[in-house]
């Protein structure tokens, strides 16, 4: 059986996630106690009862306590059951500002009668043992629910081959809207020159042809670029050996339009020549 286990904060998206995985084949159990989390998998693995691809949610709803969770943990080590955890999260000021757009309350606020501060809190201490031990983490701060659903679906479509193992992500992003929590390797691409001041590009993205040949013009861009590949070229069968499950590359620029989403694509592409299967994401594209 794949367990996955799929946690982190409320309002992080764990909804959006676990719909993505239902979409993509995966059996989901949304809001599992932790206590009951080694006897569902007994349950799972016994003869006719045997399930493939299962996602499990859990989170403060079924554990109030960290150790709670870290004696279900263990259970399943115990169990020498085969476990990834996915980490949702975002910046306290996101899940604020998504509480009060939809005029929720965090759950640890009716329980507890605290704040929502205070339950953010809080609801980060008793989950740090899943999220020190997660495979992947996701930040949602700045992605759409349709981003988020991409994202999800890229790290966990059923892949092929040796170097599958480790899902590969480059990801475009602009630095003044921060930079990407879950980023391995960042690239910095603003020493370039840029599109944003030729009257023709500037509305334009480094998804258009123009601004790509613009941005490639340059005998910098193309050095830099090749050095980026050689980096790459050397360290990816690295990163696949030591064993790591996911590895995002953050390419970014000073807005995330056009000099960052150039060498993302470029990136991809080169990766995909080196036998590896990335998935490009331009997290700024669209922002203003």
């Amino acid at each position: 059986m794949e367990l996955l286990i799929v946690s982190g904060l409320s309002g992080a998206g764990k909804s959006v996630a676990m719909n993505a995985l239902e979409d993509i084949g995966y059996f989901c159990i949304d809001n599992i106690p932790a206590g009951l989390l080694p006897r569902f998998v007994q349950f799972s693995e016994a003869g006719e009862n045997m399930l493939k691809d299962v996602a499990i949610a859990m989170d403060i709803r079924g554990a109030r306590t960290s150790d709670e969770i870290k004696q279900a943990l263990a259970e399943l080590d115990e169990m020498k059951v085969k476990y990834r955890i996915l980490f949702l999260d975002a910046s306290d000021e996101v899940l604020e500002r998504r509480y009060k757009e939809t005029r929720r309350r965090h759950p640890m606020s009716i329980a507890l009668g605290l704040s929502t501060t205070e339950a953010l809190q809080k609801e980060r201490e008793i989950l740090q043992p899943l999220q020190r031990r997660a495979a992947y983490q996701v930040d949602t701060s700045l992605f759409s629910t349709a981003q988020n659903k991409e994202r999800i679906c890229d790290l966990f479509l059923q892949r092929g081959g040796a170097r599958d193992a480790m899902v590969l992500t480059v990801m475009s992003f602009g630095f003044k809207f921060g930079l990407p929590k879950e980023a391995d390797l960042v690239f910095d691409v603003r020493c370039l020159p840029n599109p944003f001041y030729v009257p023709e590009l500037k509305h334009k993205t480094g998804l258009d042809q123009e601004v790509m040949d613009y941005v490639l013009s340059f005998e910098d861009a193309q050095q830099l670029l090749h050095h980026i590949q050689s980096l790459l070229k050397c360290s990816l069968p690295l990163y696949v050996k030591e064993g790591k499950s996911s590895l995002t590359i953050a390419v970014g620029c000073t807005g995330g339009k056009h000099r960052s989403i150039t060498f993302a694509r470029m990136i991809g592409e080169y990766c995909k020549t080196l036998g590896y299967n990335p998935s490009i994401l331009h997290r700024d594209a669209q922002r203003k």
